[in-house]
């Protein structure tokens, strides 16, 4: 049997506080253990497999989150992962217009 490669779907949105950033990717019959995930502080790549199926994405995270502190769950099918933004700071400086 040949196995096809999907593109997973992915939902992300941050939580009420603006303070972590929840992700969501269906799964679908796939085992816990044939799920990789590799996340940075500006993206994440996932590759998973069920028979005749191979799910592989890479999405892009508009704000810089703490790949470290990340944490991640996977219940029927719905892989989730909630991780903080990493601090920015002060990220502009007012300048004067002469």
């Amino acid at each position: 049997m040949e196995e096809k490669t999907v593109f997973p779907v992915i939902y992300s949105m941050p939580d009420e506080h603006h303070e972590n950033l929840r992700i969501e990717i269906e799964l679908p019959g796939v085992a816990k253990e044939n799920i990789r995930l590799n996340m940075h502080e500006d993206s994440l790549s996932i590759r998973a497999t069920k028979t005749g199926t191979v799910y592989v994405g890479t999405a892009a995270i508009c704000n810089p989150v703490e790949p470290a502190k990340a944490k991640a769950r996977y219940e029927n099918g719905l892989l989730v992962i909630d991780v903080p933004y990493r601090e920015m700071g002060r990220i502009g400086r007012e300048i004067a217009i002469e």
